[in-house]
């Protein structure tokens, strides 16, 4: 049969974009459909303006630490809505580069929605215009989630609406303890928002190391955050003369602010997509179930990135991608390996981490080796800043190879990647010790920790 084109990609965030350039450059006839803006959910609204949020809230702190280094800064203030519009003037560059990258590739762009029709056939919405294609790529990404039967839920806002605030609030309320809610708490605590976090759980960041957790939870307290956690929201009420929200948690408290921000989790973006009228295979939470080549349950439909709920990072969202034109279209490529991916939460201290949690390779391997320690930088020697950076290394004993590596600290994101390349190789611990230090360096003490950490209870 005769189709329209090759391929055509349904979302044109970070993985969409990658497959359709790939596949367009082996000569494939390709287009990507986008219904908000070309970019996706991480140059549009996540990770680029959210990093650009966390580096504006930094600076009340560097002020204030400049003194100890002879520094004399005035009364400095920020501006919320002139960083607002220097923010979103980037973020509309970096979405035109997108654009035009696909657009050198020869990717067609439709920027509307696409809806299956069948197998072979999407509807563009705007356009009400019908178009085939002999292959599909679904990758549309996730949406915040918010839970309907909340009363007062309409009053919220998520991830998407925070980066469109006019002006900051004096007192906000996060619901939450995952990354999103952690890094937005430390955000607007930095700009000065008397902010308070609500966690159902008992420590932030669920899934991570133990030693992580607490050290970002206590980290979150000492830059001022209130954190309650045991506890969730039970309603939250508007007053209509003044717009002030008051959150009912089912401990009987009750908390007034300006925003509520609910960081709850976030779903596959695959609401009527037409997936199931086509025979496309879908969890309960709706995302896409594929093979280890990221094809779904209907041969010619692909789907890469967040709506398949496998690993939800860019990077890895663009190597699926990237992965899946190169079999198809290219030279054919390996399935993407998901074990030892370096990942960073820009709370405040940073998460950097990469392999496996103490508690993950004690499952696994039963016999391991924690090498860990916890100082103040050099930095903050003269700074007066109280923070800890905490460093940890997970050892298989069996090998001695390192099996996790976790930091929280300055500059963590930047180190946890080169580190990465180490735990992907099988570094041994004896390979980090005969690593010779660089000095004076935060980075250094993953190589000079000598000493094995013995739980007081074995001690």
């Amino acid at each position: 049969m005769s189709y329209d084109y090759d391929l055509f990609v349904i979302g044109a965030g970070s993985g969409g974009v990658r497959a359709a350039r790939r596949a367009a450059m082996t000569g494939a006839k390709v287009a990507i459909a986008e219904e908000y803006r070309v970019g996706g959910t991480c140059v549009i609204r996540g990770c680029v303006p959210k990093k650009f949020m966390v580096y504006a809230s930094e600076y009340a702190e560097m002020f204030k630490h400049a003194e100890g280094y002879g520094w004399s800064a005035d009364n400095p203030t920020f501006d919320f809505r002139k960083f607002m519009d220097n923010m979103h003037s980037e973020v509309d560059r970096l979405s035109g580069i997108y654009l035009r990258n696909l657009n050198n590739s020869g990717v067609d762009v439709f920027e509307e929605r696409a809806e299956f029709v069948d197998a072979h056939s999407i509807r563009l919405i705007g356009s009400d215009k019908i178009v085939s294609a002999e292959k599909f790529l679904v990758a549309t990404g996730g949406t915040p989630w918010q839970p309907e039967d909340l009363p007062g839920v309409e009053h919220t806002i998520t991830s998407n609406e925070v980066f469109h605030l006019k002006e900051l609030p004096k007192q906000m309320v996060i619901a939450g303890g995952g990354y999103i809610a952690v890094e937005f708490a430390g955000v607007f605590a930095g700009l000065g928002v008397d902010t308070c976090l609500v966690y159902r759980g008992e420590t932030v960041l669920n899934g991570f190391d133990w030693d992580v957790r607490t050290h970002v939870h206590e980290g979150l307290k000492q830059k001022g955050v209130r954190v309650i956690t045991q506890s969730v929201f039970t309603s939250i009420d508007k007053d209509e003369e003044s717009g002030r929200l008051t959150v009912h948690l089912d401990q009987g408290d009750g908390i007034d602010c300006d925003v509520v921000m609910m960081a709850v989790g976030r779903r596959p973006a695959t609401a009527g997509l037409g997936l199931e009228q086509v025979g496309v295979d879908v969890k309960s939470n709706g995302a896409i179930v594929v093979d280890e080549t990221s094809r779904t349950s209907v041969d010619n439909i692909w789907a890469v990135g967040d709506v398949t709920d496998r690993m939800n990072l860019t990077p890895v969202a663009i190597r699926e991608g990237q992965s899946f034109s190169d079999s198809l279209f290219g030279d054919g490529a390996d399935p993407f390996e998901y074990d030892n991916v370096p990942t960073a939460v820009f709370s405040q201290p940073p998460v950097g981490t990469v392999g496996m949690s103490e508690e993950e390779a004690r499952h696994k391997f039963g016999k391991v080796d924690i090498y860990k320690t916890s100082f103040k930088t050099m930095k903050a020697a003269l700074s007066g800043d109280e923070s800890r950076v905490l460093m940890k290394l997970v050892v298989r004993q069996s090998d001695d190879v390192v099996v996790g590596c976790h930091i929280v600290g300055p500059d963590s994101p930047e180190i946890i990647q080169a580190v990465g390349i180490a735990v992907k190789m099988g570094a041994t611990k004896a390979q980090f010790d005969n690593t010779c230090a660089l000095h004076p360096s935060t980075a250094e003490e993953l190589v000079t920790m000598r000493e094995k950490f013995v739980p007081p209870e074995l001690s």
